[in-house]
């Protein structure tokens, strides 16, 4: 087989291979590139996989020592959709939030709200009382699927909200209604009769943005299944670009560990979501731990690993202090943040039968986004990749709106019936981002003539800790809580494991003093952990401010790096 370019293999498959053919679209009153023949929504994903899955026998999910075959797990999916309906009372329309760790119930969960036409509310599991409390108001869910941890913090906010709580795993008992329960008193193990638009809303993810407060995000069916199928095509192009040898060993059957939280689309989308139509099994991990990862895709045959970077350079530490390669994997994908570039070569060597790759997405954009893998990451280790293909256009825009000339730095801007509804509840801010159905990102980059995108800088004041997004503005609202705190500025601090840490610089009250041990107790109660600043610079004199009286954030984190004295 000749080799093709990556232009002539997508140019072929969309015309030869009748799953990924086009047409065009109006969404809202704005024309798309759409994928023509592809399921119409989310719960089509679980019945186009049937096939892939050995018409439902191979096995699908592992977790611990549990195993589901896919006729079980999809069995389980419509058992509990019914049950949602004949005893929740759910319906068409309604919101029903999911909060817990990445459990086998989760992925059933959202599936089986999916099915009956309800719209999935995802929440941060790490989140306190007061975070799930604004979450919750905010998307006016009034069902909540909850494991231990989570119930104990909805616990509080039961009444005032009006809430019914479904009970997972270790919070078995602690809820109106038990998961397992409804399950197994279920009458059907169908899928139920439910007309679902493409067009309708499929989920809420929450996203953190520089007001503060998470935005909800509002995903539709058509944007989540136009990601997945935009993926899916990356695995039928890719042997075109780059044919195997003639006497290759056939491929393995696709298997996924997921290590990051199933609250965040960059584990719903291209893991989960994905691993339907694609036939791939997937392996969950409770909790992560570099060592148990390569065990585990060292024993299962795992073909696939996709985390944040410094997941991957944990994997790889492990690997090489276990003496393993890993020969399995084919794809070593990092996404929410950007991995060291220096890296990108050390992967490649640790894992010579690994594909290593990058990708940026956003909540707003279902994940879909830009990428790249192997040579072409390793020659371009601080690049993002190219623009995935074919319902994506790309723009790189200044602040006026107008195009950017090639080289020139300018706003990343995206269009694709990929692209979120709206932004729940904020109608300013979404008029702001999306517009004539493009997507501004936030992100600053700048595009080559080879069509190479480089990330450079964020307009938004957010810190990407680990792969976690951290509005500055919501970790200077919990300080400004304190009463000894005048005023507070939020920052990035660079940080070898994670990438970027939280920093913050604190003007206190005359007289007053205060440990960074007793900030952070005082936090806990208002923000999640991960947010906590990790650096406090404290001092009594006013912090630094712009030409608009503003606060200065870049001069603030500047002055406070090299002043280590003021550090607690």
């Amino acid at each position: 087989m000749t080799a093709m370019t990556p232009e002539e293999a997508v140019r072929h498959v969309v015309t030869t291979n009748p799953t990924f053919a086009l047409h065009e679209v109006d969404v809202r009153g704005v024309t798309f590139k759409a994928f023509k023949n592809i399921p119409p929504n989310v719960p089509g994903l679980l019945a186009a996989g049937w096939a892939q899955h050995g018409d439902g026998q191979l096995e699908y999910l592992a977790y611990e020592d549990e195993s589901q075959t896919y006729a079980e797990f999809t069995s389980g999916v419509n058992k509990l959709a019914h049950a949602m309906r004949d005893e929740l009372g759910l319906g068409q329309g309604d919101r029903v939030a999911v909060a817990m760790r990445n459990y086998p119930d989760l992925l059933m969960s959202v599936l089986a709200i999916s099915s009956i036409g309800g719209i999935v509310v995802f929440l941060n599991a790490w989140w306190t009382s007061e975070e799930l409390d604004y979450a919750l108001r905010d998307s006016e869910a009034k069902v909540v699927f909850a494991d231990g941890p989570r119930m104990e913090r909805l616990q509080p906010l039961k009444e005032a909200l009006g809430l019914t709580l479904v009970s997972v795993r270790d919070a078995k008992g602690h809820g109106a209604f038990d998961i397992d329960a409804l399950i197994e008193g279920a009458k059907a193990g169908t899928a139920p009769e439910v007309t679902i638009d493409t067009d309708d809303d499929f989920a809420i993810m929450y996203s953190s943005g520089t007001t503060g407060s998470p935005k909800g995000v509002v995903q539709t069916h058509r944007g989540a299944v136009n990601a997945v199928f935009s993926w899916l095509m990356q695995s039928v192009i890719a042997p075109l670009i780059d044919p195997p040898e003639p006497d290759a060993p056939a491929a393995l059957r696709p298997s996924a560990l997921v290590v990051t939280p199933l609250f965040h689309v960059t584990a719903t989308h291209p893991l989960f979501l994905l691993s339907l139509p694609a036939g791939a099994k997937i392996t969950l991990m409770r909790k992560w731990d570099a060592a148990e990862a390569v065990r585990l895709m060292r024993d299962n045959t795992i073909t696939r690993f996709l985390g944040v970077p410094t997941q991957s350079a944990e994997l790889m530490q492990a690997a090489r202090a276990m003496g393993e390669t890993l020969p399995a994997m084919d794809y070593l994908g990092a996404g929410g943040a950007k991995r060291p570039g220096a890296q990108v070569a050390q992967l490649a060597e640790t894992f010579p039968n690994a594909g290593v790759a990058t990708g940026w997405g956003m909540t707003e954009t279902n994940a879909l986004g830009i990428g790249m893998i192997g040579d072409d990451y390793v020659a371009r280790p601080e690049s993002a990749g190219k623009l995935h293909p074919p319902v994506q256009e790309l723009r790189m825009l200044d602040d006026n709106g107008n195009d950017v000339a090639l080289g020139e730095l300018g706003e990343i801007t995206v269009k694709s019936p990929a692209n979120m509804r709206c932004y729940l509840n904020k109608p300013d801010a979404t008029a702001e981002t999306l517009q004539d159905g493009w997507l501004r990102t936030g992100d600053l980059g700048v595009l080559d003539a080879d069509g190479y995108v480089t990330i450079l800088d964020r307009k938004k004041n957010i810190i990407i800790r680990g792969g976690e997004n951290i509005a500055c503005l919501d970790v200077e609202g919990a300080l400004h809580r304190h009463p000894d705190v005048l005023e507070a500025a939020a920052f990035s601090v660079p940080d070898a494991r994670l990438g970027e840490a939280v920093g913050a610089a604190v003007q206190l009250k005359d007289g007053a003093l205060i440990s960074r041990d007793e900030m952070a107790r005082f936090l806990e109660a208002h923000i999640a952990k991960f947010k906590i600043p990790a650096h406090l610079w404290i001092q009594h004199g006013a912090l630094i401010r712009g030409a608009t009286d503003k606060i200065d954030r870049r001069a603030i984190c500047a002055s406070c790096l090299e002043n280590e004295e003021a550090k607690v």
